[in-house]
């Protein structure tokens, strides 16, 4: 069992997103997850630097933690030989700490590029594509590749690591479940679901799996559900509605009648240790062993402090 921190580039600028990285190796994380976007989900959010450049920086200012994008879409907005070389880059500069999250993506931030937003069963195609194409400049020396949906004509990334960087993939469902079994080292979520997990080591890989746990800390429970509430009340319309609206705006209307006892039904909220352990537990009941705690709270220094003095001892214990 490794516990990890949410990273959230839509709710803050880079330095504080590194900053947040030094704490929270300090306060003891195996490792930070963080969110690859080119827009937040909410205006009030307010924030969304480059992933990768917040990536390096954190690198070169840690020693332990791990780090992992959560996720990457590779085959939309970038061209998965960019994704190729920049997960290559950042298993070197990091000293192997790094795990690419890739998933199908979202339209919010893939549709910036004018290229549309494809159906589902299309996404899944590119995906697969792509992670065939980060596969194969990954064996070194130049290669080529001419898919349905993605080409590639003579490229190699020249630094490539000792030890390639592990791919977790996204997963929702049946499909994207066979995706990560065959062309990932382990299973990304977002939902304590049990079955992806069974479908995931049916198919033959044994790899991490990840998930994501919503949590949102203060010393008072009301003001942990308020600050939920304004900033993250997206995350409670569910994917078929993540997935597909384009810009903020239309998070703001999709969410507008999401109210704070969903907030309750859907985060562990407040400072009682006992509700976020019980959160965690249903992810590590359902086979998940790599678990991420997206905290959506006001104060992050004051969750760092919680994890390490009231959650870390724990959770560890959950996966014994």
């Amino acid at each position: 069992m490794q516990i990890g921190y949410k990273l959230a580039s839509e709710a803050f600028g880079p330095d504080e997103l590194i900053r947040q990285a030094v704490r929270a190796e300090e306060a003891g994380f195996d490792f930070a997850e963080i969110s690859d976007h080119y827009h937040p989900w909410l205006d009030v959010q307010g924030h969304s630097p480059f992933t990768w450049t917040v990536l390096g920086a954190i690198a070169a200012r840690t020693e332990r933690i791990g780090l992992a994008t959560g996720v990457t879409c590779p085959s939309i907005r970038y061209h998965p030989a960019i994704i190729a070389q920049a997960a290559a880059t950042m298993a070197i500069i990091s000293g192997g700490r790094f795990t690419l999250g890739a998933g199908s993506g979202e339209r919010l931030n893939e549709h910036v590029v004018g290229r549309g937003f494809p159906s589902v069963r299309h996404r899944h195609e590119l995906l697969r594509e792509a992670l065939e194409i980060i596969r194969l400049l990954w064996r070194g020396g130049y290669q080529s590749y001419d898919g349905k949906h993605l080409q590639l004509e003579d490229a190699r990334v020249f630094d490539l690591p000792d030890e390639l960087p592990p791919i977790a993939v996204a997963c929702s469902g049946p499909p994207s479940v066979q995706i990560a079994a065959e062309l990932g080292d382990g299973l990304f979520a977002t939902e304590p679901k049990a079955e992806l997990v069974s479908q995931f080591r049916a198919a033959g890989n044994d790899g991490p799996a990840y998930a994501e746990v919503a949590v949102a800390w203060a010393p008072d429970e009301e003001q942990a559900v308020r600050a939920a509430w304004e900033t993250t009340r997206w995350a409670v319309t569910g994917w078929k509605v993540m997935s597909e609206l384009p810009n903020p705006v239309n998070f703001e209307a999709a969410s507008a009648t999401v109210t704070p006892d969903d907030i309750r039904e859907q985060f562990a909220v407040g400072p009682d240790p006992a509700k976020h352990v019980a959160a965690v537990k249903r992810y590590a009941d359902a086979g998940f062993d790599r678990l991420v705690l997206m905290n959506a709270g006001p104060d992050p220094d004051g969750f760092l402090d919680f994890f390490a003095k009231e959650l870390a001892a724990p959770l560890r214990e959950l996966g014994r």
